[in-house]
């Protein structure tokens, strides 16, 4: 197959040449001939290939394959004979046309297309509704000949960017290398997105038996899943290895500590046995926001307990792409699992646990089926008395956790108010029985009614 797709395009290119240096010697018919006649040699797909190669209409080389092949000879018409083009005969199709494609006009609210995709055949006809007969190949052919294609999204307006942003990007990249330098441990850590379990769709395709795929649930409904997983990575730098800790309950300030602590205990305290700090890289969002509080008080238990004097230095809102634990550990996880149902706690493990690369990257994943609480807050006096030294470059995204011991702050939990509703009753006449009917609140229902609305509404 790959064969005869190189000699479709040798052949092509071989037809393409040749029609260039004889067309302005040839009559209509001939031109007919010549491109039947190299459609035939190239055998199946010939119309198609010649067709892309010299830019002749299919039905024109079909027409040159039939008398090519027999057929009917048509009668030549004349030099200046036949049908004249359309911009020839109305001059205003070429600017109606480009009225409605050009960017400028696409927001504008007399645009009649404004809302409408711009297919060649919606836009033939809007033309041929007012007064430029057209058809959608010319559609197309005009607007080839102006310069246009088929387009698809670009993905680079990043929207508005912090004035500090590069002096961040650099901050973060000394603090880094002074640290690995050192030999101090630099770790970038993130939450990778929840998971469903059960039998649904992964994104992907992996190799199996012709007609034979992996079957599983047409909908994705959350109700029939198993539960949720939770993965929470961290990359460590100068080992180049990950540890993934794979959550079940919610994925807090709490949670992402924990994470650390575990990766600190198993792994990071062995492999550097002289570690006396630590560096986190992380986005400014999540549950290791640059403004939660909950993550600030975590990091100083951590701090206490391990020793460690733990610098944090945030990216800055809209780049967390450029974390590395998104690239260098979480693709490879996505890339490890494709094309497979997550359909255990225990098989998203083992999924992560089997991820490596050809760089060296290993990664470690257990299962925490800890209870991590929502709604938790600290007041911002409980914050400023943690052992946080800001430092002089922005302090909201830098800062630095001494290991001192200090009075661990006590959480309040957040109290959620919701608006007061009234209860109200009926007289069921149907049934002769009192049933409750709803619950509303506001001006919307009128007690002067046995169906509570206004009259008119």
């Amino acid at each position: 197959m790959a064969n005869d797709d190189r000699d479709g395009e040798a052949g092509g290119e071989r037809v393409a040449r040749l029609y260039g240096v004889l067309r302005p010697h040839l009559d209509e018919r001939q031109r007919r001939l010549l491109l039947g006649a190299q459609a035939l040699e190239l055998g199946r797909g010939g119309i198609k290939a010649v067709a892309a190669a010299t830019g002749v209409h299919p039905d024109t080389v079909g027409r040159g394959v039939r008398e090519a092949a027999g057929g009917p000879e048509p009668r030549v018409r004349a030099p200046g004979g036949g049908r004249k083009k359309l911009s020839d005969t109305d001059p205003g199709l070429g600017p109606a046309l480009m009225a409605l494609v050009e960017p400028e006009s696409r927001g504008d609210p007399e645009s009649p297309l404004q809302w409408t995709c711009l297919s060649t055949r919606n836009l033939a006809g809007t033309l041929t509704a007012a007064g430029h007969a057209c058809s959608a190949p010319t559609a197309a052919r005009l607007l080839k000949a102006e310069g246009y294609s088929l387009q698809g999204n670009a993905k680079v307006a990043e929207g508005r960017q912090h004035p500090d942003r590069d002096a961040q990007f650099r901050y973060i990249a000394a603090r880094a290398r002074e640290h690995l330098d050192a030999g101090q441990p630099v770790v970038s850590v993130d939450a990778k997105k929840k998971e469903k379990i059960g039998n649904f769709a992964n994104g992907g395709s992996e190799w199996r038996p012709q007609g034979h795929p992996e079957r599983v649930n047409v909908h994705d409904f959350p109700s029939d899943a198993i539960g949720k997983a939770i993965p929470y990575g961290i990359y460590d730098l100068g080992a180049n290895t990950g540890w993934v800790s794979v959550g079940t309950d919610h994925d807090t300030s709490a949670f992402a500590a924990a994470t650390l602590r575990r990766w600190w205990r198993c792994d990071g305290s062995a492999r550097y046995p002289g570690a006396r700090r630590l560096l986190i890289c992380a986005d400014s969002g999540g549950s290791n926001a640059a403004r939660a509080r909950a993550w600030k008080v975590e990091l100083a238990r951590l701090a206490a307990e391990t020793g460690l004097q733990v610098t944090v230095c945030h990216y800055p809102p809209g780049t967390s792409k450029w974390n590395k634990v998104e690239h260098r550990l979480f693709a490879q996880i996505t890339r490890n699992w494709r094309g497979r149902p997550l359909t255990s706690h225990q098989a998203v493990v083992e999924l992560i646990s089997a991820t490596t690369t050809t760089t060296g990257l290993t990664v470690t994943a257990e299962l925490d089926t800890s209870e991590y609480p929502t709604g938790l807050t600290y007041t911002k006096k409980q914050v400023e008395a943690l052992p946080i030294d800001y430092h002089g470059f922005h302090d909201d995204w830098n800062y630095t956790v001494r290991p001192e011991p200090h009075e661990t702050p006590i959480p309040t939990r957040k109290q959620t108010t919701r608006p007061r509703k009234t209860k109200l009753f009926i007289f069921d006449r149907l049934a002769g029985t009192e049933s409750r009917l709803a619950t509303t609140k506001g001006p919307d229902h009128d007690d002067r009614h046995p169906d509570h609305r206004r009259p008119g509404r």
